[in-house]
């Protein structure tokens, strides 16, 4: 890390605040939403929420090609118990 000053943030470490403050936006602006009384102003949450998913996903994409948020694909075995659990919940 020589050359390098200690204070800067690597991109990966950029990215992964830039994802966690989408998840907190995200999450307060669907509290927002649905506690919304004012319909209006409810659709205008809703319409930033989307905007909101938007880049939360861009930055999840990003961050999932670079290999700094490694997903596992999902077993069908486990799929088709979660699927049957819930079928037989509703």
């Amino acid at each position: 890390m020589q050359g390098q000053n200690p204070k800067m943030m690597t991109e990966k470490e950029i990215l992964q605040d830039c994802l966690s403050s989408q998840k907190f936006t995200t999450s307060s602006l669907n509290t927002w939403a649905g506690e919304c009384v004012c319909e209006q102003l409810r659709s205008a949450f809703l319409n930033i929420l989307d905007d909101e998913h938007r880049i939360q996903a861009d930055i999840f994409n990003d961050m999932s090609s670079k290999g700094w948020y490694p997903t596992q694909p999902a077993d069908q075995q486990q799929l088709q118990q979660v699927k049957q659990k819930f079928s037989a919940q509703m």
